[in-house]
């Protein structure tokens, strides 16, 4: 067994372990859907930071860097910008709400707004489509454990599953909300560690500058030019979902008070502004290595598990895992309230 993957298998067993845990501090329904609204500002900031930060914003963002350049950054800046707007507009407004009336779900919300009707058309349609953001999410999770331990997709994907699902049933946002700080110091640590290690395995700025690249428009920031996904396409798509997510919403439904909401999720916006630049460098790193990468869903994980020293890697790849946990955490409690909550509590 490599040492890859037997960090991974470590760190999935104690972050299951902790989860289970903290499930002893659920006392009821408040505690699971909305933590009881007593999450603080820290605790808004790292649950909400570690739901915007997936898979596809590492294994994802990383690979589109690799194949169009620095643009690849409005898909985490996007994300950043609808976070702001939803901590100083439209997450306030929401957290009132739901406080005086005791919402549990976006749903609540929409049947006190409009009717049962529209509650039940909007969560089936954010039930389907949940759906297919979680097998997503896996997907690219899967792609990590396909590089290290050369699992087959199905298998991969089942174990990233298995986790995320044992320790949300176990205690749902409550718990969330604590691992969500240990999955943060994982993910940010092993990425500031591996960072200056890649920088200078792979050439350091001589490297850079020389390395060939696919097409003209790779250091236009906004990718105006090139064939594919634009900033400007990814600003227009990606920012209204982060202001109106109703997993984020969920989250900011937990908090203490409205302050906790505003500098939680907006410290968390200016955070993943900054994060943004990680995983376009980690895309950009694989092209200066002259890595010959087939699919951008292997750039990230094939970086870290060739290019690093093996612990260096393997604490890198833990990142990348931790990444992928906690925001198929977040899609999951969005699929079960949602089907709880507004399908089948309401309607069954």
């Amino acid at each position: 067994m490599n040492i890859h993957l037997l960090l991974l298998i470590v760190y999935s067993v104690a972050l299951t372990a902790a989860g289970l845990w903290i499930s002893r501090l659920v006392r009821g329904s408040s505690d699971f859907f909305v933590a009881g609204r007593t999450l603080t500002a820290p605790l808004i900031f790292s649950t909400v930071l570690a739901a915007n930060i997936g898979a596809g914003t590492t294994v994802g963002a990383a690979g589109l860097a690799y194949q169009q350049g620095i643009s690849a950054w409005w898909w985490n800046g996007s994300a950043a910008i609808g976070s702001l707007v939803l901590a100083f507009w439209i997450g306030p407004r929401m957290w009132r709400l739901a406080s005086e009336h005791g919402f549990y779900t976006a749903g609540d919300f929409l049947e006190f707004r409009y009717n049962a009707t529209v509650r039940g058309v909007v969560g089936s349609f954010i039930w389907v489509g949940t759906l297919a953001i979680l097998a997503g999410q896996l997907i690219a999770g899967a792609a990590v454990l396909s590089v290290v331990a050369d699992l087959p997709k199905p298998a991969g994907v089942m174990i990233g599953a298995v986790v995320m699902t044992v320790y949300f049933v176990a205690g749902g946002l409550l718990t969330s909300a604590w691992l969500n700080v240990i999955q943060l110091v994982v993910l940010i640590g092993g990425f500031v560690i591996a960072m200056p290690l890649l920088y200078s395995t792979v050439g350091g700025s001589a490297a850079f500058s020389a390395m060939p690249v696919p097409n003209p428009g790779y250091w236009d920031i906004m990718y105006s030019t090139g064939a594919g996904m634009s900033g400007w396409a990814m600003l227009a798509v990606l920012t209204p979902a982060f202001i109106i997510s109703p997993g984020l919403l969920q989250k900011a439904y937990g908090a203490k008070d409205e302050r906790a909401v505003r500098l939680g999720i907006g410290l968390q916006g200016g955070a993943q502004m900054l994060f943004a630049f990680i995983p376009v460098f980690f895309g950009l790193a694989a092209r200066a290595a002259q890595l010959e990468i087939a699919s951008p869903n292997l750039v990230l994980p094939t970086v870290l598990a060739t290019q690093l020293p093996a612990f260096i890697g393997a604490l890198a790849l833990a990142a990348v895992f931790s990444a992928e946990v906690s925001t198929c955490d977040a899609i999951l409690f969005m699929l079960s309230t949602s089907l709880s909550k507004d399908l089948y509590k309401r309607f069954v």
